[in-house]
């Protein structure tokens, strides 16, 4: 197990078809608090945080920290693919793994985005850490999450109850074809 932070940040820009994926800039900061105060991106992730607490406590240029990819299109940020180490989970499962994890603006819904961004960041990870495997943790009702998931190639290891709802645990053995 490769620690995440002993990576070289951030890597050169990935380009996909029609998305870049690339490091925060301070013209981000914006959209991540779009992203954070959204009650309809956080709707399965325990709703979302107070605007003005965000625009209090964000910093300027959003942290840049290894696995944290930017979601650009056309020159805007329209989501965030995360990919950290799930240490302390409380699932055995997925402790010490990667945990791919993402959002996105509303407005960037149902046109491939994701899938687009989580298999090119998915990609990335397994040229840099090949052999380690990704977990992905949602809501079981997150239908398009789960959608995802089965598209990135995940394959269900436990359901579980916690933060009062049923959440799906994935697993993405290392080198699984991404669409």
């Amino acid at each position: 197990m490769t620690d995440l932070g002993t990576i070289p940040w951030p890597p050169a820009p990935i380009t996909t078809e029609r998305l870049v994926l690339r490091a925060p800039e301070a013209r981000d900061r914006p959209t991540f608090i779009e992203l954070l105060a959204s009650p309809e991106v956080h709707t399965y992730l325990g709703g979302p945080r107070p605007r003005d607490e965000l625009e209090r406590e964000l910093p300027a240029v959003p942290e840049r920290w290894p696995g944290s990819f930017v979601v650009d299109f056309d020159g805007s940020m329209i989501g965030q693919v995360l990919l950290r180490r799930a240490t302390g989970h409380r699932r055995p499962a997925a402790a010490d793994k990667a945990d791919l994890g993402y959002l996105f603006l509303p407005q960037a819904w149902g046109f491939g985005y994701a899938t687009e961004a989580c298999a090119a960041a998915l990609n990335w990870f397994d040229d840099t850490l090949p052999g380690e495997p990704v977990v992905l943790t949602t809501q079981s009702a997150n239908l398009n999450s789960m959608r995802l998931a089965a598209k990135l190639g995940f394959t269900e290891v436990e359901r579980f109850e916690a933060w009062e709802a049923e959440q799906w645990l994935g697993l993405r053995a290392p080198g699984t074809p991404s669409d």
